[in-house]
């Protein structure tokens, strides 16, 4: 996947910035359902905050790139324990797309 450009990630941060997380990481850590869930929200609304609840930091960063292997999405910022990922859809849906939905907040 090719790297996002700088505005492209500004532009994404700005509509990440309302959202909450859809997904939440445990103590379980990524298993099967958890990827699939990652990619179904993926799929749906290309742009989601994930929280990752992990004791260290490093932890948290090996979860993140578990993550981004197993979904081939892309990490556009962490801020602590939250993660914004972006994969564009196949065929976006206008209804559930963050980017569509939210397309006002960004210049």
């Amino acid at each position: 996947m090719a790297s996002l450009s700088i505005q492209e990630r500004k532009r994404l941060r700005q509509i990440g910035h309302a959202l909450n997380p859809v997904v939440m990481l445990g103590d379980k850590g990524l298993t099967e359902s958890v990827v699939e869930e990652l990619e179904r929200a993926l799929n749906d609304h290309e742009l989601i905050k994930v929280k990752v609840v992990a004791e260290d930091r490093e932890a948290r960063a090996a979860l993140i790139t578990d993550i981004i292997e197993a979904t081939g999405a892309e990490l556009v910022q962490t801020i602590g324990k939250i993660a914004l990922l972006y994969k564009k859809a196949p065929k976006q849906n206008q209804k559930l797309s963050n980017l569509v939905r939210f397309a006002h907040l960004s210049n």
